[in-house]
């Protein structure tokens, strides 16, 4: 069942208990994506064991136990179910069913200040979140550039970008990463720019 998982959401990681319990797990709102466009559930995981799950027109108490790793017992309307716990990233839940080929995906929404109501807001809550991402990596990264037939660098996007408004090269020059060997990629200055 977990080659289920992982062909369907690569790159999870095991929730582990001295890094994500108090800090990503315990009382972070997270909102359930599975089923949102019918109704929508906002899952919060209190210390005392309780699990509230709030819908609209009421809210839900409960109780969860964590008992090994990453494997939880959960009480719910249907019984009690065992899940195993997992991150895509540190806004991103995975529990997974123990006995059957489900899973459930829940978004931490505790500190985004919109609603997320929609699978229309999640893909924008995504599409900000990984642009964000990128925007930094790219931010820190460092790149070689060519200009007139010589090679230079290697400069961050904020100095290459500093280069061209300064007009000492243009924003047309072709780049590559510090850890590619050519410049196959075709990538240019404004590209990078265009991204921050």
């Amino acid at each position: 069942m977990n080659d289920y998982l992982h062909n369907t959401i690569p790159n999870l990681k095991p929730f582990d208990y001295e890094r994500h319990h108090d800090s990503h797990f315990i009382n972070q709102q997270w909102v359930l994506v599975n089923g949102i466009s019918e109704k929508k559930s906002i899952y919060t995981f209190r210390d005392d064991n309780i699990l509230e799950i709030e819908r609209k027109d009421a809210t839900i108490k409960t109780s969860w136990t964590l008992s090994i790793h990453n494997i939880f017992t959960i009480e719910t309307e249907d019984g009690i179910i065992t899940v195993k716990a997992y991150f895509k990233d540190d806004d991103i839940l995975v529990l997974n069913h123990q006995d059957k080929e489900e899973f459930a995906l829940y978004i931490n929404t505790t500190n985004y200040d919109d609603e997320l109501n929609s699978v229309e807001d999640i893909q924008s809550f995504l599409k900000e979140k990984y642009r964000k991402k990128v925007s930094n990596v790219i931010y820190e990264h460092e790149f070689y550039y060519i200009s007139e037939s010589e090679e230079f660098g290697p400069n961050t996007v904020e100095e290459l970008s500093e280069k061209v408004k300064n007009e000492d090269i243009s924003a047309y020059c072709f780049v590559r990463d510090i850890n590619e060997d050519d410049y196959s990629k075709r990538l240019r200055i404004v590209d990078l720019m265009q991204e921050l």
